[in-house]
C-alpha cells in the first residue's frame, strides 16, 4: 500500500507560477483565480510582491479598523478573499497555494500546518532558526495587526510572529496564502522582520528558492515552472474591475 501511496504522490503536478509585484486588487484577483482553477483540478504555486505597500483586510473585518492607526489609515487598501487579521505587505514574500479537492491533495496534517514546516524548514536551511509555535499554546492577540496575533501553527523568530497564513474553501478546492516578513515597515514599525530579529537580509529570490525546493522535497510533487493562461489573466483583470478595485467589495464591512 506504501508503495501505491508513493507512486501516486510521485505523479502529482503542481504549476510554479512566476514572481511578480501587482498592487492589491491585482494580487487578491489573482489568488481567487488560483482558487477557481484549483476547483478544475489544477494545483499552483505562486510567490509575489506589492506595490504599493498596501494594508489586507480580512473577509469579515470592519473597514473601520485600518481608521484606528494614522499610519494605516494613508495606505491602499484591499480585501482578502480569506479571514484573518489585518496586514501591512511591504517587505515580504507573499505565497498563495491552490490545492483541487480530494485526499490526493488534502489528506493528513492541516496545509496550515503543512506549509508553515515547509517555510520553517527552508527559512532554517538559511540559517533562520524559525520555529512553529505548539499545538497547544493558546491564541494571544496584542493588537489589530495579524502579526501581534499569535495562534498555533504561526511561525516565530525569537519571540516575533514571521509568518502567518490564512484560508478560504470553494468546491472542495483550498486557497491558501501567507506572507513571509523578511524586514520591519515603516508603516507598521511595532513588527519587526527577519532582518531586525536575525540581522540577516534576505533576498526575495534566494527566499522563493528555498521554500519552492522544500514544498517539492517535502510533498514529493512535481513542480513545474508555467505561466497564467490567456483565460486567467482575463478573468484577473474581470475580478478587479468588477471586486477588487471597488468599494462595494472592499467598504462591505
Amino acid at each position: 500500500m506504501r508503495a501505491i501511496l508513493d507512486s501516486v504522490m510521485a505523479h502529482i503536478r503542481c504549476r510554479l507560477l512566476p514572481y511578480a509585484v501587482a498592487d492589491g486588487p491585482h494580487q487578491m484577483a489573482a489568488d481567487e483565480v488560483l482558487l477557481d482553477t484549483a476547483a478544475t483540478g489544477i494545483a499552483s504555486l505562486r510567490f509575489y510582491g506589492w506595490s504599493p505597500a498596501t494594508l489586507s483586510l480580512g473577509y469579515f473585518q470592519a473597514e473601520r479598523l485600518r481608521h484606528t492607526n494614522r499610519e494605516l489609515e494613508r495606505l491602499p487598501f484591499v480585501r482578502r478573499p480569506t479571514g484573518g487579521a489585518t496586514l501591512v505587505h511591504d517587505h515580504e514574500v507573499t505565497y498563495g497555494l491552490g490545492l483541487p479537492a480530494g485526499p490526493a491533495w488534502q489528506a493528513g496534517e492541516p496545509w496550515l500546518r503543512r506549509m508553515h514546516a515547509i517555510i520553517a524548514s527552508a527559512l532554517g536551511k538559511l540559517d533562520v532558526p524559525a520555529r512553529m509555535i505548539s499545538p497547544d499554546r493558546k491564541d494571544v492577540a496584542a493588537g489589530v495587526l495579524c502579526f501581534q496575533q499569535f495562534t498555533a501553527g504561526d511561525i516565530l523568530l525569537n519571540s516575533a510572529k514571521i509568518v502567518g497564513s490564512a484560508q478560504r474553501r470553494q468546491r472542495g478546492a483550498l486557497l491558501q496564502h501567507g506572507a513571509i516578513l523578511l524586514a520591519k515597515s515603516s508603516h507598521a514599525p511595532v513588527l519587526p522582520g527577519i532582518q531586525e530579529l536575525s540581522k540577516k537580509t534576505l533576498t526575495i529570490a534566494e527566499v522563493v528558492a528555498a521554500v519552492s525546493c522544500e514544498f517539492a522535497q517535502q510533498t514529493g510533487w512535481e513542480l513545474v515552472a508555467e505561466d497564467w493562461g490567456a483565460d486567467e489573466r482575463r478573468r484577473i483583470e474581470e475580478l478587479v474591475g468588477d471586486k477588487y478595485g471597488r468599494d462595494r467589495w472592499n467598504c462591505k464591512r
